[in-house]
């Protein structure tokens, strides 16, 4: 629950400051969190938060497309500082290197050397890269290129 009390400790901060789009980002962050932890009558493990969080940043990013489509540059703006504000309570991101080394040890420890592999090749990257926001696009596309 440490999110949820960063989260409440931010929302005041930015109430007293007056920053009005951190308010919002911050309030819609604790709406989301508090739904979810209703809707699931569980309490939130850091594992949901980082799946949340990533469910926010992803929506952000669909919608600066679709705002940047329509020629509406104010409303792609607005959201972009949403996701940065989302973004700030996420893990760091795994650099290049860090998901190179991870899918070099796990194509060793699974011995997986042909695409027909790359669930196995995934998985394992995956749980090695455990605790950092981590792009699936971005880590399916090097597995592809590594088990080519």
């Amino acid at each position: 629950m440490a999110l949820l009390d960063q989260i409440q400790r931010d929302m005041v901060a930015a109430m007293k400051a007056k920053e009005e789009v951190r308010l919002g980002a911050v309030r819609m962050i604790k709406t989301v969190l508090i739904k979810w932890q209703a809707d699931n009558s569980n309490p939130l493990d850091e594992a949901a938060e980082l799946q949340i969080l990533s469910i926010l940043v992803k929506q952000r990013k669909e919608s600066i497309d679709m705002f940047r489509n329509a020629g509406r540059e104010d409303a792609a703006a607005k959201e972009e500082a949403e996701m940065a504000i989302v973004e700030s309570y996420m893990p760091a991101a795994p650099s290049e290197a860090e998901i190179d080394a991870a899918i070099e040890a796990a194509m060793v420890e699974t011995g997986a050397t042909e695409k027909g592999k790359m669930g196995i090749v995934m998985n394992a990257a995956k749980a090695k890269l455990a605790g950092k926001r981590l792009d699936g696009k971005v880590l399916s596309d090097k597995v592809k290129a590594r088990l080519s």
